[in-house]
């Protein structure tokens, strides 16, 4: 009992100062730009945590959930150009993004690995092109605007500190969802059909069904994170949809540990803060964001947070313990000697 209050309790205390933190933000960073960049932190974590569903616990690495992320901003877009209030555009996106998820899952489940991505891929990039060339529904290159942000319940969110309230609500929303999914039956299937698809099969699990429910999960997540993304910018365009974006949401999920709930959101925050941050000052940041994940994959394979527990544990091992004393070995007298000797 007191090993297990041992562990609880640091754990407990380290996510009640992180609430703190992050509940506080904009008291104590007063510039509005970054409070943007906290913002822009928190929603590209629900996009790297959506998609952490899929390559974390389902072993299936995706390059096209750049057109989940973008259809929900598209559709919302679209209907609010049209006259639809916040709540009708953002339901009905949200929907058409659960439908869009459904598609890819039933048109990229046929194979896993290498085939699972680049059909995930192909249907990213037909999505792109849609986006591009289908200029008299998307407006093509020139993008759509949107001219405001919603009010839920009265309360404005055109300031940096509403948005980015508003992001905090939905990111905690989104960890807890995560949180509880992964604990449940059906995240112990999910992680089954990633180690053992075979044993899973065998033992009676719908292993197409479990992905097929796992990628509604991770696109609707990305419709809501794509949502938040069009009322940061009130802007959508085609370069939403590019390939750049699913390679960006991937790298936050690998750099910072796939299967973790901590790992997206730490590679969402390095992605985030070397974009908009770093690059102010240096200018090939894309060059330093690329050693950084190679160092990343170098050091720490499984990713920057799991690859950080072990190191403090066996740094807290090390320094209670010390370097062990190397054992003296005793070795044996060569029977002819023993032989002479007698």
């Amino acid at each position: 009992m007191s090993a297990a209050s041992g562990l609880v309790g640091p754990r407990a205390a380290a996510i009640a100062v992180a609430l703190l933190l992050l509940l506080t933000l904009p008291v104590w960073i007063v510039n509005a730009y970054y409070v943007n960049i906290a913002s822009q932190i928190l929603f590209f974590a629900v996009f790297a945590l959506a998609l952490n569903v899929l390559v974390g616990y389902g072993g299936l690495t995706s390059l096209g959930h750049a057109g989940l992320f973008a259809m929900a901003g598209y559709t919302a877009a679209l209907l609010l150009g049209r006259g639809h209030g916040h709540l009708v555009a953002d339901l009905a996106a949200l929907a058409v993004t659960v439908l869009t998820a459904a598609i890819y899952a039933v048109l990229s489940l046929r194979a896993t690995g290498i085939g699972f991505l680049m059909i995930t891929l192909a249907i990213g990039q037909i999505l792109w092109g849609i986006a591009y060339r289908w200029a008299s529904l998307t407006n093509g290159d020139n993008g759509i605007n949107v001219a405001t942000r919603p009010a839920p319940f009265g309360l404005s969110l055109s300031g940096a500190d509403g948005f980015y309230y508003l992001c905090l609500a939905v990111f905690l929303a989104c960890v807890v969802t995560m949180a509880v999914v992964v604990r449940s039956p059906f995240g112990a299937s999910l992680r089954g059909t990633r180690d053992q698809e075979r044993r899973m099969s065998a033992l009676g699990y719908n292993v197409w069904l479990i992905r097929f429910f796992a990628f509604l999960l991770s696109g609707f997540w990305s419709g809501v994170a794509g949502l938040l993304f069009l009322y940061y910018n009130q802007f959508i365009s085609p370069q939403v949809v590019a390939l750049t974006t699913s390679a960006e949401a991937l790298l936050m999920v690998i750099a910072g540990g796939t299967a973790t709930l901590l790992g997206p959101i730490v590679g969402a925050a390095i992605v985030v803060i070397m974009k908009n941050v770093v690059s102010a000052y240096i200018v090939r940041w894309n060059m330093v964001l690329g050693i950084i994940f190679i160092l990343i994959i170098s050091f720490m394979p499984d990713g920057l947070v799991p690859g950080t527990a072990r190191f403090w544990a066996w740094a807290r091992h090390r320094l209670r313990h010390g370097k062990p004393k190397p054992q003296a070995v005793e070795t044996a007298a060569p029977a002819a000697t023993k032989e002479g000797g007698a």
